[in-house]
């Protein structure tokens, strides 16, 4: 492997070099933004501090695009503020296949978690809605697409059978753009039915699940608990299906409807109920769970 070396005069920095007419002082660097103050909108183009965008949890003030938010984030803007206990955090996948692509599965999972803070693709636990206690649980494309390991599908699980015991009203926000965790094959696929049965027996106890969709939900996430929600919502122009459109597209070779697998198209076909606007899902959400009795 080759190395380059600077020369001594390019490993001279701004401050030692000498400024234009040999007065031998050093020239007054120009003061720049700072990198990350900024940043552009992926919908309309428009720059926006990040802060107010934050702030705004995310969405664009300019054209209501709501944008990508994690689930902490998630977890504030649904919650009252202290109230979130989490559940099972320490929960942690193990390596059944011995998987190995550009590195190995267990050094992955220690680089998602050092990179996005999360221990798994979900987080799971109980918190207050305008002061109505719930089972909660987020998923979170960061952490390998927010596809369903072992560890997402046995959390997920544990919530859905808590929220049983507790007769509590169930949340689940699906943020995953995976499926099935190919790291673990089979023991992967196996989520989605183990989910899907939890939610079976809680709906057998009479209780309140609701199904919050955000861009993406896809693949085996799409396919089985979120699409089981006895009230099924919406943000605006999220991305929700099993397979992609270009992957539908080029599949059945037919040009796709416009819109199609957006929000707005599933909820003119009766797929969801209703299309809520991140700003007021925590309204929205307490409001349902009153009008189910369920408080």
């Amino acid at each position: 492997m080759s190395t380059i070396v600077s020369s001594p005069t390019q490993a001279m920095s701004s401050s030692e070099t000498e400024a234009p007419g040999g007065q031998g002082k050093p020239p007054r660097e120009k003061r720049g933004v700072p990198s990350g103050l900024w940043m552009s909108c992926g919908s309309c183009g428009e720059m926006l501090f990040r802060k107010a965008v934050e702030q705004n949890f995310n969405v664009c003030p300019k054209c209501d695009n709501h944008m990508y938010l994690s689930a902490q984030g998630r977890i504030a803007s649904v919650l009252d503020e202290g109230t979130f206990e989490e559940w099972d955090r320490d929960l942690q996948s193990v390596d059944p296949l011995g998987f190995n692509d550009k590195k190995s599965y267990p050094d992955r999972i220690k680089s998602e978690q050092q990179r996005t803070g999360l221990r798994d693709a979900v987080v799971t636990g109980s918190g207050m809605i305008r002061a109505r206690r719930v089972a909660f649980g987020v998923t979170d494309s960061a952490f390998i697409m927010g596809s369903m390991g072992s560890v997402v599908g046995e959390k997920l699980t544990r919530l859905v059978e808590r929220a049983t015991e507790q007769q509590l009203p169930l949340i689940i926000v699906s943020g995953s753009g995976g499926g099935a965790r190919m790291h673990e094959g089979i023991f992967s696929l196996m989520q989605m039915a183990k989910v899907s049965a939890a939610l079976a027996r809680y709906d057998q106890a009479g209780g309140l699940f609701i199904s919050v969709l955000t861009n993406p939900t896809m693949g085996g996430v799409a396919a089985s608990f979120a699409s089981l929600g006895d009230i099924i919502v919406a943000e605006p122009k999220a991305l929700i299906g099993f397979a992609g459109p270009r992957t539908i597209k080029a599949t059945i070779r037919i040009e796709l409807p416009e819109g199609f697998q957006t929000s707005e198209f599933l909820l003119a076909h009766g797929y969801i109920d209703r299309i809520i606007r991140r700003h007021d899902l925590k309204s929205e959400l307490a409001r349902a769970i009153d009008y189910c009795g369920k408080r």
